[in-house]
């Protein structure tokens, strides 16, 4: 890696309290956005697919597009922070972002909707890798757990509370469906403002050296992938020839990535991090929490609803003993580890409580009482909020200054990765046996019905207008299929407690990023460090 050249008369300069929470202020409102993108239209597509007259399959389109160019440009952003100015490049995706919304909002043909979606997933890419990169550029990792607390917390709020809100827009006939982009219109352009006035960081004179190749390699077999398991069993089967060409295909380009990525000086992903046991580790983990928690989870609103017979806005109400276990954890936790410096025994407790969350879940079906479901979404919100952030934090820890980007960037792309994959193949897995338990329920009641046994393909079914005995069978199984998927989910939970288990602690270190940049490059040139720009 070509070292920094910096200035011989330069110093580093290190950020006060309060000048940190000031450019946090605008770091957590990018945030938020970057989470509320992917979050509040999942209560509303429905309306909007309706209102655009587009098909089902442009319907699967409309999230997969902004899922897949988030989870594809995190990388390439995070590798990007390690090049140019990270204040910069936060302002251009939030810019981005600000791009693809109003698109969004004013669209007429769902055609222009995906293009906006994909436009709104790399700009909330570039805000998902880098407000985790600039955190550790301006706070020491001793300080950083008690910071980190309130970004998960965030993430919590953002990710259970965007459905509600979007539920609540579409159902005001003043507002609609139109206004769930345009609400993070104002949250990003107040977060350009704030970032610009706040946030002070240094920008290293280096040689810049894009590795395009790499970079097309990784962001085409990424997308080949997720692609396959975002359509695998409901566009397609999972035997068949789709499947062989996608796998096939994002395997092989993949293969051709680690290949460039070995050999260029500036890899989009530095293949050398791995070599560092925690970062292997970190990264092991947080593909298996993206499993557990997003593909444990993004359900619950659905069996609220059809299980519970719950309205959208009552079922965004119920997630709250989750979103206030995640918010108390995390906080408490982080300031914790800042206080006293030591963290594994936090992560492995964190993902300890997890496991057991998603096994009590694993318990529920339509019977089940409000205060005992309540009681074990904050167990499982606890666990989420001890271990995620703090996982990047022990990552961040281990890694030269000059890899930060890249090492944090890993990290958030494989919890999405592990997302996608858990929502798609949990997914198809509830609609088979969502379909299974229907046609059993069914036959048991005497009731007449044409729906093929393990088909899957039976479509959500309207609450409101199905007679009693039907709806009985329905919420039967809703509530079944949905506890099987935390039982599914358990297994890579305590997968998440072994690689944790197997980090080895280290001290935490007392110097923030820019600073540890600036003496690694001091030693490596004989130069002094760069100088903070606005």
């Amino acid at each position: 890696m070509t070292p920094p050249q910096a200035p011989a008369d330069a110093s580093p300069t290190s950020m006060t309290h309060q000048q940190i929470l000031q450019a946090m202020s605008g770091l957590m409102a990018g945030m938020f956005v970057a989470i509320l993108a992917g979050t509040v239209v999942s209560n509303a597509l429905p309306t909007i697919i309706a209102d655009l007259g587009a098909s089902q399959s442009s319907y699967t389109w409309v999230v997969t597009s902004e899922l897949l160019a988030m989870t594809a440009t995190v990388p390439l952003w995070g590798k990007l922070s390690d090049l140019f100015n990270k204040k910069l490049l936060l302002q251009l995706s939030l810019a981005l972002f600000v791009v693809g919304s109003l698109l969004a909002g004013f669209s007429q043909g769902v055609g222009l909707l995906i293009f906006s979606r994909v436009v709104q997933g790399v700009g909330a890419g570039g805000l998902t890798a880098l407000a985790q990169v600039v955190m550790a550029s301006v706070i020491p990792p001793r300080q950083l757990g008690k910071y980190a607390g309130v970004f998960g917390a965030v993430f919590a709020v953002g990710t259970v509370a965007g459905p509600l809100v979007g539920g609540v827009l579409v159902d005001t006939s003043w507002l609609g469906w139109r206004w769930c982009f345009f609400i993070g219109v104002p949250f990003a352009l107040l977060a350009i403002a704030l970032l610009q006035r706040t946030l002070r960081l240094p920008t290293a004179r280096r040689e810049v050296r894009i590795d395009w190749l790499g970079a097309f390699l990784i962001v085409a077999g990424v997308c080949a992938l997720l692609i396959w398991v975002s359509l695998a069993g409901n566009e397609f089967a999972w035997t068949s020839w789709q499947t062989g060409v996608l796998v096939a295909g994002g395997l092989l380009l993949l293969t051709a990535a680690v290949l460039v990525e070995a050999r260029t000086p500036e890899p989009v992903i530095p293949l050398g991090i791995f070599r560092n046991r925690t970062v292997t580790l970190t990264t092991i983990a947080s593909l298996l929490v993206g499993v557990a928690m997003f593909g444990g989870t993004v359900f619950l609103s659905q069996y609220f609803q059809v299980s519970l017979g719950k309205s959208p806005t009552v079922a965004g109400l119920m997630s709250l003993p989750m979103i206030l276990g995640l918010l108390v954890s995390s906080t408490v936790a982080g300031q914790v580890i800042s206080r006293t410096g030591t963290w594994k025994r936090y992560l492995v407790a964190g993902a300890v409580v997890m496991t057991a969350g998603l096994a009590l879940l694993s318990t529920i079906d339509a019977g089940t009482p409000f205060s005992l479901l309540s009681l074990y979404m904050a167990v499982f919100g606890v666990g989420v909020g001890m271990l995620m952030q703090n996982l990047v934090l022990a990552a961040q820890n281990d890694v030269p200054a000059a890899d930060l980007g890249a090492a944090t960037s890993v990290l958030s792309f494989f919890r999405s990765m592990g997302g996608t994959i858990g929502v798609s193949v949990l997914g198809a897995i509830l609609a088979n046996r969502v379909a299974d338990e229907m046609t059993k329920g069914l036959r048991d009641a005497g009731i007449a019905t044409s729906t093929g046994e393990g088909s899957g393909e039976s479509s959500v079914p309207d609450m409101a207008t199905l007679p009693d005995p039907i709806r009985s069978v329905v919420e039967h199984a809703y509530g079944v299929a949905t506890a099987d998927l935390f039982l599914i989910a358990t297994p890579f939970a305590l997968l998440a407690v072994v690689a944790v288990v197997f980090l080895k602690e280290k001290p935490l270190k007392t110097t923030s990023g820019m600073e540890r940049l600036a003496e690694e490059s001091a030693a490596a040139t004989g130069k002094g460090p760069a100088a903070p720009v606005g």
